[in-house]
């Protein structure tokens, strides 16, 4: 299986009731903070910042300074918008080609929201030009799938569905080092860094309420309705115990692997 194969999931799907995306990374988010170090007088980028939990972090240390979030989907903005304070406001946009105000950050943060770009060079180069000379890139990205396990035994489960429609690189396009550095190099940042970061990820109390979350995050619903009904419920049966599997006092939780990615403009 190739890690493609194995991790079909892309950004989470805009719904009523969105996945807990925040409550999957909680025990990523310390780690996260800690590397971003936002000042009091920082102006901060926040890229991919679905519902708003590390924009309106990164605004909470910023007293004297600002956040904005940027994301693609309307209905995680939406959501967003409903926990403001004075320095922090959101746009939908893409990062990869908006038009940010030149020098306008002093750093620029991501929580697993920068694997996606069609073109990441284009993507970092728009970026690097939105932050100031000397502004810092502090990103989280999945390192391989081999290393995660949600993809590798969640991808198992999965292993007899249609595959999933792909339009873009997937979650794991940032985890080789090499290849993350030379992108990140091409469009003009510097000092760059990565450090290994090995905590769970959290997919609900039990196993029905993380197969509603793996039924949301992995688009899995459609491919289950291209089955016939006997194989769509063995297919969600035997996903249910894998989900079961991995329960524990503190809920169900996979073995994950990331990387904290720094950088500056020089």
């Amino acid at each position: 299986m190739t890690e493609h194969q194995q991790d079909t999931r892309t950004r989470p799907a805009a719904s009523d009731e969105p996945f807990d995306y925040d409550a999957e990374l909680r025990r990523y988010n310390e780690h996260f903070r800690a590397a971003a170090r936002v000042g009091p007088g920082d102006r901060v980028l926040d890229i991919g910042c679905g519902t708003g939990q590390t924009t309106r972090e990164a605004a909470s240390a910023a007293v004297g300074g600002s956040a904005l979030g940027v994301d693609v989907s309307a209905r995680m903005l939406e959501r967003a918008r409903r926990y403001g304070s004075s320095n922090v406001a959101y746009e939908q946009a893409d990062a990869q080609t908006h038009r940010f105000e030149p020098s306008g950050f002093d750093l620029c943060i991501s929580r697993f929201g920068t694997m996606f770009f069609a073109d990441p060079v284009a993507a970092f180069t728009n970026i690097r030009r939105a932050l100031r000379p000397g502004g810092r890139l502090v990103q989280l990205v999945w390192q391989g799938g081999d290393r995660n396990e949600w993809a590798t035994a969640i991808g198992q489960a999965l292993s007899a569905l249609p595959p999933a429609p792909s339009d873009g690189p997937d979650a794991f396009s940032l985890a080789d080092p090499a290849a993350t550095e030379g992108i990140l190099t091409a469009a003009g940042f510097t000092d760059i860094a990565f450090t290994d970061v090995h905590e769970p990820v959290y997919y609900g109390p039990d196993a029905d309420a993380a197969l509603d979350a793996v039924l949301h995050l992995w688009a899995v619903g459609s491919r289950l309705a291209d089955l016939d009904p006997e194989a769509a419920d063995e297919a969600r049966a035997r996903l249910h115990a894998t989900l079961a599997a991995h329960a524990t006092d503190e809920g169900v939780l996979f073995d994950s692997r990331a990387w904290i990615i720094t950088a500056r403009r020089p």
